[in-house]
């Protein structure tokens, strides 16, 4: 599989490593941004509330009781979120976000079997999501897991192998490229999840080279809480516009 940045095996969408640009919040906080309709504008509103949470003003919105009860009979999030599984990576929060939002599907180091493709592909093709968002973060544990039973040759005990396994391919490139730090492996794995994401799945393939969904790997700092862009398929999906606001 190539390096976002070179040509791909899948057909069709453009693949690229840029980096990401914060949207800023709305102005007035009693009003509620427009349900964004496309990967530029979803993108757009996850960095808008990334930056709340970062500057510590966020609006939880969507989060109150009546739409609590708007949301009961369906849902139509704007965004699916494959993350790891840590518990310092909550989606809804470091997105300020609420009920109906997002689609979240989490897993040790983001790593991707059978039911995680078949969820992405729900959320694109049955409820319409226009983004999937692959987030990592610093200090990875899964990474730093797969890269001592790799350089000790001791593999995990029970499933945890599955975890590992998942990621040697990642600490494979990252040697192949001379990166060393477990920040910069972090990255080269969220790349890389993002090609395996469209490698293996042809139904998100499709929905991407139709531009109907952009996907997009982003990685968190946990000490800071922000999120920066380290992959995005199409190119074109990072040059996102500012969220509009609307009434509430």
């Amino acid at each position: 599989m190539s390096r976002p940045g070179s040509p791909g095996t899948q057909p069709g969408p453009e693949r690229t490593l840029p980096v990401s640009t914060m949207g800023t919040a709305p102005a007035d906080a009693s009003t509620a941004p427009a349900v964004p309709a496309s990967p530029e504008q979803a993108l757009a509103e996850l960095h808008a509330g990334n930056r709340r949470f970062v500057t510590g003003a966020p609006r939880h919105p969507n989060q109150d009781a009546g739409h609590r009860t708007a949301v009961a009979d369906g849902q139509h999030p704007f965004a699916v979120i494959v993350g790891c599984s840590d518990s310092r990576l909550a989606a809804e929060i470091i997105f300020d976000r609420g009920l109906g939002d997002l689609f979240v599907v989490r897993t040790a180091g983001h790593t991707i079997g059978p039911e995680v493709l078949g969820s992405v592909e729900y959320a694109v093709t049955v409820l319409g999501t226009p983004l999937v968002v692959v987030l990592g973060h610093d200090s990875c544990g899964a990474v730093q897991a797969a890269r001592t039973a790799d350089a000790t040759g001791a593999p995990p005990v029970g499933h945890l192998c599955a975890v590992v396994d998942a990621v040697v391919p990642s600490l494979r490139r990252a040697a192949a490229e001379g990166v060393e730090d477990i920040d910069g492996i972090v990255d080269i794995h969220i790349a890389h999840t993002v090609e395996a994401m469209l490698d293996r799945s042809a139904v998100l393939a499709t929905e991407v080279a139709a531009g109907r969904c952009g996907v997009v790997g982003m990685s968190y700092r946990l000490t800071a809480g922000e999120v920066r862009t380290v992959a995005a398929v199409p190119a074109r999906t990072v040059d996102a516009p500012e969220p509009a606001a609307s009434a509430a």
